[in-house]
């Protein structure tokens, strides 16, 4: 609710103090960019918004994968095609809000589960829930270069970390299918 609030008054105050669509923030912009940047609305959770980001990502895979045949190499293209939307969102998004990397920006939880999943050998209920705890794991604990990554400009950086995480939790998970362990 505090980063709404936030996108709110702050495109208020850039009405107030004159600015048109042209010149200043335009509200369908940031409220497309919101849209987007919070994954539909996620990163409003009270609660854990990065997990509730991740858990809606997750739900989206199992579906494209039970009704589409989605395999790996379709979740790292989802991915890929997301990326470059999800740098502008979570960069206009943080921009509006005036913070480097709000809680609301999810979508990059999204793209990293979604790397995650790419390095599944079989795709079930223990695939699932390993991709999604690695991803959680790695996205909290960010070894080297996870961390480092957050320091790229605006969009980049806000997603580049959980790209990096999705990547760390895919290797894990390839290997972990590698002994059969899910």
């Amino acid at each position: 609710m505090e980063g709404r609030r936030a996108t709110q008054d702050f495109v208020s105050s850039r009405r107030a103090a004159g600015d048109t669509v042209g010149t200043g923030p335009n509200p369908l912009r940031v409220k497309l960019a919101n849209l987007i940047s919070t994954w539909f609305g996620c990163g409003y959770s009270p609660a854990a918004p990065g997990t509730a980001g991740s858990a809606a990502a997750l739900v989206i895979a199992i579906l494209l994968h039970e009704r589409a045949g989605f395999v790996w190499w379709q979740f790292l293209l989802l991915a890929a095609a997301m990326f470059a939307p999800a740098v502008w969102a979570a960069g206009v998004t943080a921009d509006a809000v005036q913070r480097k990397d709000p809680s609301i920006v999810v979508v990059d939880e999204v793209i990293g589960q979604w790397i995650a999943l790419a390095g599944a050998s079989r795709y079930n209920r223990g695939s699932y829930l390993a991709a999604f705890a690695l991803f959680r794991l790695f996205d909290v604990w960010k070894p080297p270069p996870v961390r480092q990554l957050e320091a790229l400009p605006r969009g980049l950086g806000i997603n580049a970390d959980d790209v990096m995480a999705g990547v760390y939790a895919a290797v894990v998970l390839f290997l972990a299918g590698w002994f059969h362990l899910y």
